[in-house]
């Protein structure tokens, strides 16, 4: 309830036209921000512990071919194999496919494995950041429409207070609580969009260097083995 004994919900039914579509523009990109972001924090909290888990794997000593066979079984089986490992086996696939071919030389094969893991770092990055920009736009854009929402219920009230032979504040104090009402649900909108934001785009950078790192590395390890064999 707010002053006077009114209710949010009469607060909302007796609002204006205009002032109750922008409610509802910022309700509706306030419940679709949350499932962004738990759907998010979903995927970048299981690519960060796909980074460690394998990272473990790969570091182990464990033969290169047998990691790749590995992955084979796991996507046999339908479990998903996504980020580094996905790297990775672009990687060893063009890495392999090309040298069994015997009339590449080690430098084109090289870089048909390194192309191959930037493909596949594209891809992953793209899976990663997918929806974020959304979050960004909600977090800028809330506030302002709240405002507007504001802008337009205490324009209201003060029409409404023209209109009237004695002025009280009873006149005006609908029209002036559906407009800050208004600005609260664009600042509701807005926060949680901005945090989560900025959260996972440290999260993303995280993952990603921890992707480049790898491909680097990986690359090293490539290389030594065609100048090896």
């Amino acid at each position: 309830y707010v002053s006077g004994g009114i209710s949010l919900i009469e607060l909302i039914l007796n609002a204006s036209f205009a002032v109750q579509l922008v409610m509802f523009i910022l309700f509706l990109l306030s419940i679709i921000s949350w499932v962004i972001i738990v759907q998010r924090w979903l995927v970048l909290s299981s690519a960060r512990k796909g980074v460690f888990g394998f990272e473990q794997r790969f570091w182990s000593g464990m033969d290169l071919s047998q990691l790749y066979k590995e992955g084979t079984q796991m996507q046999q089986e339908n479990i998903q194999v996504v980020g580094m490992e996905n790297i990775f086996r672009a990687g060893f696939k063009e890495f392999m496919r090309l040298r069994q071919q015997g009339s590449i030389d080690g430098e084109a094969v090289m870089e048909g494995a390194q192309r191959a893991m930037r493909v596949a770092y594209s891809r992953e990055e793209e899976k990663l950041e997918k929806n974020l920009p959304f979050l960004a736009t909600v977090g800028s854009v809330s506030p302002y429409v709240g405002l507007f929402g504001t802008v337009i219920g205490i324009m209201n009230a003060f029409l409404g207070l023209a209109a009237q032979a004695q002025a009280t504040l009873q006149v005006v104090a609908p029209g002036i609580a559906e407009a800050l009402f208004a600005t609260g649900m664009g600042l509701f909108a807005a926060i949680p969009a901005v945090v989560a934001f900025n959260r996972y785009s440290a999260l993303l950078d995280n993952v990603t260097s921890s992707y480049i790192t790898f491909t680097d590395e990986f690359s090293s390890i490539l290389h030594r083995q065609i100048h090896t064999n």
